[in-house]
């Protein structure tokens, strides 16, 4: 009998266990479900599909990646997202632990690829993507975005980000804000793989929405037409190829086919982020300037403030030609609302917009294309929905959230330091200098607390770009004119008129 009662025991405890396993299996798939909703299939292929629930143990679960760079990434951008997560969908689990997981341990079920299996030089960010050993003959496929490495070569694949068909230049609207941009992205586009590049690197900057994307993507098309070895990647699919080929153990072939392209084509490097994929960056940038090689580069600030990387990078950058995309003129986003107006006519024939309409929407959207390309998509669903006609006052009231979210000024802290500098009638050089005067302190001061509460730089970054401060430094400027402000009436005006001078267009 107590045999019997002692066996019957043991098995509920094991059925228990299987329960608890299978519930706790559950919510991690729907841990993995909103963090792929959350941040994108993309951002979830490259961080997240590799992370693993081993264990809950004590109110603690334990995960596992399969490298010590995944590790470090992840804990320094997304961990605390990640304890959130897992806290909702596991109620008694109050913190996690990544830890490095052994490369012989098999992934938890559902895992995109064994952590094991060999890869070849990249992976993909798409699913079922390899990099078999064929065909050699077409060095670039454009609808992938990849370089095919000849037999004699390894017989590998770059794969790079995927292509937008519709940013060729023919589809790229040209005005006094984007001309120069543009004359530069066609020569370095028409240069064969044996010219000497004229603009290396090339460096394209601007706001969102304002076409340094397309601009690019048409250089990848048609250095794609002409048959050269050119790859057009984000920053994330940068960094992510490290990383795969970091676990792979191909870290040195994936440098030497990256260095090996005609072109090198890199979006949103602001992104770049981490200890050892900013150096590989400015490595494979000297491999392929000293080589010869042309290097476009397309960010939404410039070289200088590119705080991810280190002055020699930021110099290499400046070195090169590098172009301003400004904000549309009015002609500009004229031209704009008449194409996509006349592209949405091919998809509802009887769809019209009249010149007085088209000419509003371009005085009162100033900020970006994305915005026109909104206003444009709420003409076509009153028309079709509503079926009222499309005047000024119906389109004021369409598209009057898109009026009031403008996007505002970006303050740079070399303009608050120039600015602040010549109203008190010192130097920027005294502003950034060790001087201790008064006549230089308080302005100092100034400039560090507009540059805390105008900008999203971090303390230890103001303080290095105020003469190598430390932080503390800056957040005792800042919490000295914070309590002057408030009893110093004169201190308090002459803040809100700098403040208006720094913000106002």
């Amino acid at each position: 009998m107590t045999s019997a009662r002692e066996a019957s025991a043991s098995f509920m405890e094991s059925a228990d266990i299987q329960k608890t396993d299978s519930q706790r299996a559950g919510a991690w798939n729907r841990v993995c479900q909103r963090l792929r909703a959350e941040f994108g299939e993309d951002v979830y292929a490259s961080w997240f599909a590799r992370l693993e629930l081993d264990e809950v143990v004590s109110g603690i679960a334990h995960c596992s990646v399969p490298t010590k760079f995944l590790k470090s990434w992840i804990q320094s951008h997304y961990h605390e997202r990640i304890v959130a997560v897992v806290s909702s969908e596991l109620p008694d689990v109050r913190s996690i632990v990544i830890e490095v997981r052994s490369g012989a341990r098999k992934p938890a079920q559902g895992a995109d690829r064994d952590a094991s299996q060999p890869v070849r030089l990249v992976e993909s960010l798409d699913a079922g993507m390899s990099s078999g050993a064929g065909s050699s003959k077409l060095p670039f496929k454009a609808a992938t975005n990849q370089v095919r490495f000849p037999a004699e070569d390894g017989g590998s694949i770059l794969i790079g980000a995927p292509l937008d068909r519709r940013f060729s230049f023919d589809a790229f609207l040209i005005g006094e804000s984007n001309r120069l941009a543009h004359a530069a992205a066609m020569r370095v586009a028409n240069a064969g793989p044996h010219d000497p590049a004229l603009y290396n690197p090339l460096y394209i900057h601007a706001a969102v929405g304002l076409g340094k994307t397309h601009l690019i993507q048409a250089i990848a098309h048609a250095a794609a037409a002409a048959g050269q070895r050119s790859i057009y990647l984000t920053a994330e699919k940068f960094m992510y190829g490290f990383v795969s080929a970091l676990r792979a153990h191909t870290a040195i072939a994936y440098k030497e086919r990256l260095r090996s392209i005609d072109k090198l084509i890199i979006d949103d490097v602001q992104f770049l982020r981490g200890k050892s994929i900013p150096q590989e960056f400015c490595h494979t940038l000297n491999a392929l300037i000293d080589a010869g090689k042309q290097v476009v580069i397309a960010a939404d600030r410039p070289p200088s403030e590119l705080d991810s990387l280190d002055e020699r990078v930021r110099s290499r950058l400046s070195g090169g030609l590098c172009v301003e995309m400004r904000p549309f003129d009015e002609a500009l986003r004229v031209k704009v609302v008449e194409a996509r107006v006349e592209a949405a006519r091919g998809a509802q024939p009887g769809f019209d917009v009249p010149s007085t309409v088209i000419r509003y929407i371009a005085n009162a959207i100033q900020t970006n294309g994305r915005d026109l390309d909104g206003a444009v998509n709420r003409l076509v669903a009153h028309a079709t929905l509503a079926g009222a006609p499309l005047t000024v006052e119906m389109a004021e009231s369409a598209i009057r959230d898109l009026i009031r979210v403008r996007e505002p000024r970006r303050v740079k802290i070399e303009d608050i330091q120039k600015l602040v500098a010549n109203h008190y009638s010192i130097s920027r050089p005294d502003i950034l200098s060790s001087r201790r005067t008064a006549t230089v302190v308080r302005p100092r001061q100034i400039a560090m607390y507009l540059a805390k509460v105008l900008t999203l730089r971090s303390l230890p970054e103001i303080g290095r770009r105020f003469g190598g401060r430390d932080h503390t430094t800056v957040l005792h400027a800042v919490r000295k004119i914070e309590a002057l402000a408030k009893t110093d009436g004169v201190l308090s005006e002459e803040i809100e008129l700098l403040k208006r001078m720094l913000t106002e267009q």
